[in-house]
């Protein structure tokens, strides 16, 4: 074990540690131990581990402060990985010199506008726990390609850039979980144009990650696209992953979701899919959960509430199941309401089922930051194809309870379309409009104001109960 101090390190807070951590992570024992202290440091602490083989730097119980007046990343996990993570594609010399490295128990802060916490390329089995990023740009910054991430236990509160970065990386088999990841102001996880397989998010609390906090350094930036979760693969593909047992909660921005996919290529390919959204509580956004050109997503066991636009939003996507679901508001608004609402347009091949949506009692917002919305109904099927619904709930819609327009071999059955408002809102329970090619509505209860099923007349109905 190298002991910083032993190397010249003050842990002050006024004298320069840089060369003295450099020194102890170059010229040490592996183990580079933080006794309490802050420790400046004016430029990155680089770990280039096929130079200064296995190390870990650890601050005991938290109470070791790197703080980074300089531009970049405090620290550079540096690696030569560059195979997958089969056995077969290590060298032995990964093996030996690079493999695990760690960070535990330490916070860095940023004192610089350019500064970043965590830099990783190149890096098998990069591991982080218990670690306290604040005040930098992007607190953990994954680039070109890395293996077996895990980061557990760690703190990523109050940056102007991103919590956790996954930026045009080739990353397999990681792990982020049991973690604080708040105001961050570009989202609190995001991947852009990656490689990326077997990605779990576990145990998370995932918050507030927009620019509302930061409005005083970057003014104009509200509508900037964000989310608590963002991935966006335009250019690469990011399937084989779970989002579960996370809070995911935010406040409503003009662009922002607490889950945002987009999956689209240039050749209009599914290029994100193979998720599972299951178990989490999700909340307080514009959209709650915004889909975009994927293919097999399932989103099932969550509590979705108070998107101030739609509650879920998916377009140009296939294979997708939405199943059983509570959509609903937080009831701590008392007397303010959010209009709830699910949005599907153009997508083909997708399972309803099991979920229990309600709208407003008001029929509207009432919440004074919620921008006005002007919906078909209370669940949308816009321009699909093979939609099954099956043992819904849709209650107290306005103006109608569920609108499917211009779709083909679309199946509902044993819903309950309803309006148990006392002063009824709920004008018409199913608006069918345009092809009936395949299309059944069957053994559902419907009821509301006025109409209950307005209709083509080549559906086919049967065995409904409506008034």
């Amino acid at each position: 074990m190298s002991n910083v101090r032993d190397f010249g390190a003050v842990g002050d807070g006024e004298a320069d540690d840089t060369e003295a951590i450099q020194h102890a992570v170059s010229d040490g024992e592996g183990i580079v131990e933080f006794p309490r202290g802050n420790y400046r440091i004016s430029k990155t602490i680089l770990v280039d581990l096929s130079k200064e083989s296995r190390t870990s730097l650890v601050g005991r119980g938290g109470v070791a402060k790197i703080v980074m007046h300089g531009p970049g990343p405090a620290i550079f996990l540096k690696g030569s990985h560059a195979s997958s993570a089969d056995p077969g594609g290590f060298r032995p010399e990964e093996w030996q010199h690079e493999r695990m490295p760690t960070i535990d128990g330490i916070e860095i802060e940023g004192q610089h506008f350019e500064a970043d916490g965590i830099r990783i390329v190149g890096v098998m089995q990069p591991t982080l726990t218990r670690v306290l990023i604040r005040q930098v740009r992007t607190a953990v910054h994954v680039t070109d390609r890395a293996r077996n991430l895990i980061v557990d236990g760690c703190h990523f509160y109050h940056n102007t850039g991103v919590g956790i970065h996954l930026d045009r990386v080739n990353l397999h088999q990681t792990i982020i979980a049991d973690s604080h990841i708040s105001y961050c102001r570009r989202g609190g996880i995001r991947i852009e144009d990656s490689e990326i397989r077997n990605l779990q998010i576990t145990g998370n609390d995932i918050e507030y990650n927009t620019n509302r906090v930061h409005r005083e350094k970057f003014p104009d930036d509200d509508d900037l696209p964000t989310a608590e979760i963002y991935i966006d693969v335009v250019n690469g593909t990011v399937r084989e992953g779970t989002i579960s047992s996370n809070t995911i909660q935010a406040q409503n921005s003009p662009n922002g979701a607490n889950i945002r996919m987009i999956g689209s290529g240039p050749e209009g390919t599914h290029r994100a899919g193979m998720w599972t959204i299951s178990g989490n509580l999700i909340g307080s956004q514009r959209i709650n959960v915004h889909l975009t050109s994927v293919r097999g997503v399932t989103i099932s066991g969550n509590y979705i509430y108070s998107g101030h636009h739609r509650n879920v939003l998916i377009e140009g996507s296939r294979n997708v199941v939405l199943g059983e679901n509570t959509f609903g508001h937080n009831p701590d608004y008392k007397d303010k309401e959010l209009a709830t609402g699910i949005r599907i347009s153009d997508s083909d091949n997708i399972n309803l089922n099991g979920f229990l949506i309600q709208d407003a009692q008001a029929g509207q917002h009432t919440v004074d930051s919620a921008e006005p919305i002007q919906r078909g109904a209370l669940v949308e099927i816009v321009r699909c194809k093979r939609v099954n619904m099956t043992g819904c709930q849709v209650l107290d819609g306005t103006p109608t309870g569920l609108l499917i327009d211009d779709c083909e071999d679309t199946l509902v059955s044993s819903c309950s379309i309803i309006d148990q408002r006392e002063d009824k809102l709920m004008k018409t329970g199913v608006d069918w409009r345009g092809s009936t090619h395949g299309n059944m509505l069957v053994q559902s209860r419907i009821g509301g104001a006025g109409k209950a099923v307005a209709a083509p007349a080549g559906l086919v109905q049967s065995g409904n109960l409506a008034d």
